[in-house]
This record gives C-alpha cells, structure tokens and sequence, in this order.
C-alpha cells in the first residue's frame, strides 16, 4: 500500500531482503518477486507503472516500464499507433507492413522480422524489443511466444472488429502513455459514430435492406463466401442498418460458403463487396471495375433486386477495418439510405482521418481507389 509515495531506501531494503531470503537462504521477511517489481516501477516511474490491461485473448498483462521499442506484426496495429502518435517507437514489422509504402512511407522502412503468420526469432531479438503486438487469435503460441523469451512481452489485440475499438483505443492509448491523443482521436469516433447510429436507430426494423456481402476475391460462379456474425463486416453492416443475409438465411460458420441459386432466391435488396484491388496504392480503377463485373454478371444476377436497382458496390479493406472503420461505416450507411443521409459525405470524413490522424500527405478526392462505384 502506498507504493507510489515508497522512497529509494525501502526499494533497496526490498531487494536486499529479496536476495538475502532467495540466494543466501537467510531467515528474514521479504515481499513477493511480483510485489517487488511493482514496488520498485513505481517507484522509479512516479506510479505512472505498473500497468495492466486485458488482451484480445481475455488474459491480463502488465508492463512495468515505457514501451520505448516495440514491434507490430499486422497493419491495423501499425495504423493504431501512428493514431496516437507513438510510431517513432517501431523499431520492427511483418512484411505486410512493409509492402503498404505509400500509407506508411515511415514505418514500412523498418527491419522486418517475418510474417503476420510466423516471426522469424533471431530477427526479432537482433532488435531487442519491449514488446511485440499480433492479432489475438493469429498466429499461435507456438509461432511466437514459444520462440521468444519472457523478457519480451507479446501483446495481442484486435482493432478489425467496429465494436471492440473504441474500448481497444482507450485500452491502447492507457497502455502507450497516449491518453490525450486517444482521446482527440475518440471526440473524431464518436462525432461520426453518433450521427450514424442516431438516425439508423430511427428506421422500423421492417424497412432495413436485407444485405448480400460478398467475399469478392472468390472466382466461383456457383458458390460465394460471405460473412457472418464475430467478423468485422457483419458489424459493419449492423451498424450501417443492413441486415445480413448470412443471418437471414441462417447460413453455418463465421465465413459461409453459400450457392449462388441461394443467394437468387435470398434476393438481396444490396449486395457489397470486399475488395483488395483498390486502395491507396493506387489510381486505377480497372481491377475493382472488372471484379464489379464479375458480381453483377453472376449467373442469374441481372434478377436479383439489388443488381436491378444498381444497388451493388465494392469497398476496399483499406477503409473497413480498424481505425479507419467509421469511413466504411459512412460508405455503408450512405448506400443502405441515400435519403436519410443525403447530406453524409464519407469523402470528406476520410480526409478528415487522414489530415488528422496518419501524418502523410495523401488527397483522397485525387488519389486513391476505396470504393466503386463513385456515390
């Protein structure tokens, strides 16, 4: 109790004790190894340490000093940090970071140390890291934890799932010692957040679009992928308004397959799809224009209500996901109700992110493929 105020004196005491008792065998009181390091971080730290929050995984853990060198092993953890300014702290990424140059010009210069899937060890300590981030669930224990040392601490935590980010900022920007650009970045959230979910919330539960989403990289005519409840599309697509057909339709799993006769008879008042043929990488429009054409021209598609009334679009996974996500969300809801949100501009809200929130000079009414077709 009242470790925050304990004076360098009582810390040296502690560890004395902790060594007469561990290493000498000595008979004398001595606090926990635990106790001990809280003690002396807070000390040291002015109480600001230890610090604990829960993961991804439902497991607690506790740094006892600054995250000064951390590495990041997927994109959307790389994009939350630059949101709160700490990416001066990367010292290492996977190589899917490294190959988004033109959205992390900065990052994606860093040493690279495997896969989202598997890290390559002796990379990793050659840079002596704090701490490494991942997904929670991917990959497995045995592909890092098993493979470093306890000094390095693996944090997993998930920012592609719409519902969990808000509290995995705040969680984020505590455990960064980044509370106040955590809080700029949530006032941006919740702004354009709360405009959606208040008008959706007016709309009867009758008169909600029932919502195809396409998994567009599929190349079967006769069977889609599609997604369903615990991804981050379906939330989407909730929080937009929509509902999902994979719900609907009672369709099994968290990515479905489902035949393309039972998507004709679902009749879907929209169709979306996920695309990776966009994006900021680039300007061309003609591989998300060609997979749009594939969708629309599907065996017996020209009945289906959503590709009658042009109700069929594409959206990049650049601005679906993680911090990003109230862009895609602003898309969606302005695609399920153009006259409810005639005034919703998703463009300028996505200039807004990134002026504000990623640290690169980037127009997207200029550059850029994030959805097709144009609103």
């Amino acid at each position: 109790e009242g470790v925050a105020s304990i004076s360098r004196t009582e810390v040296i005491d502690a560890v004395m004790a902790y060594m007469k008792a561990i290493y000498l065998g000595e008979d004398v009181e001595y606090p926990g190894k635990e106790e001990l390091r809280k003690v002396a971080c807070s000390h040291f730290y002015h109480g600001r340490y230890p610090r604990t929050i829960t993961t991804a995984t439902g497991e607690n853990v506790t740094i006892y000093k600054p995250l000064e060198r951390v590495i990041v092993l997927n994109t959307d953890i790389a994009e939350a940090i630059r949101v709160l300014g700490a990416d001066d702290r990367i010292v290492g990424i996977s190589d899917t970071v490294a190959k988004r140059t033109e959205f992390f010009p900065e990052i994606s210069k860093k040493p690279v140390v495997g896969g989202w899937k598997e890290i390559e060890p002796e990379a990793v300590l050659q840079l002596e890291p704090d701490a490494v981030f991942a997904y929670g669930m991917w990959p497995g224990p045995e592909y890092i934890e098993d493979k470093l040392p306890p000094t390095i601490t693996v944090i997993r935590l998930d920012f592609f799932k719409p519902e969990e980010l808000r509290e995995g900022m705040e969680t984020f920007g505590y455990l960064l010692e980044e509370e106040a650009n955590a809080n700029e970045y949530l006032e941006w959230h919740d702004k354009h957040i709360k405009e959606i979910e208040d008008k959706v919330a007016e709309i009867p539960e009758d008169e909600k679009p029932k919502v195809f989403l396409d998994k567009s990289g599929v190349d079967s005519i006769s069977e889609r992928k599609t997604y369903s409840k615990g991804t981050g599309m379906h939330q989407l697509c909730e929080l937009a308004g929509g509902k999902n057909m994979a719900i609907t339709a009672e369709l099994v799993g968290t990515y479905p397959a489902v035949e393309t006769e039972k998507i004709l008879e679902q009749d879907p008042d929209v169709i979306v799809g996920l695309s990776r043929k966009g994006g900021y990488k680039t300007d061309d429009e003609t591989g998300i224009e060609e997979e749009y054409k594939r969708t629309i021209g599907l065996p017996g598609f020209g009945n289906v209500t959503a590709v009658e009334r042009g109700h069929v679009y594409l959206i990049d996974g650049c601005i679906t996901f993680g911090s990003v996500y109230p862009v895609g969300l602003a898309y969606m809801a302005k695609w399920f109700y153009p006259e409810e949100f005639e005034d919703l501009d998703p463009q300028a809200i996505h200039q807004e992110y990134v002026d504000n929130f990623c640290g690169v000079d980037f127009d997207v009414t200029k550059h850029g493929v994030f959805v097709y077709p144009h609103l």
